[in-house]
């Protein structure tokens, strides 16, 4: 038997379980968008872009979401109730 917790095989839907989307894994989704969005305006030549301030933009952009969604993550856990589990 192995140690891998397949959930789905076990009938158990993770979403269903309440667990949001963690703020890294959105934030990171995001730059990924963002790269792709920025390299296909790029070589259509819409716009000259410089990869120094595009990298500079995305990583400041990135920061921010960060604080902000690990500031209302912390928010949100405070609100909900204790239960009694450390």
């Amino acid at each position: 038997m192995s140690s891998y917790d397949d959930s789905s095989a076990a009938g158990h839907d993770p979403e269903a379980a309440g667990s949001p989307a963690r703020v890294g894994t959105v934030v990171w989704g995001l730059i990924v968008l963002a790269l792709a969005a920025l390299i296909i305006v790029s070589q259509l030549g819409i716009v000259a872009l410089n990869g120094t301030y595009v990298l500079i933009g995305l990583m400041i952009g990135a920061g921010a979401a960060l604080i902000v969604g690990g500031l209302l993550s912390a928010r949100r856990r405070d609100n909900e109730s204790t239960s009694g589990k450390s």
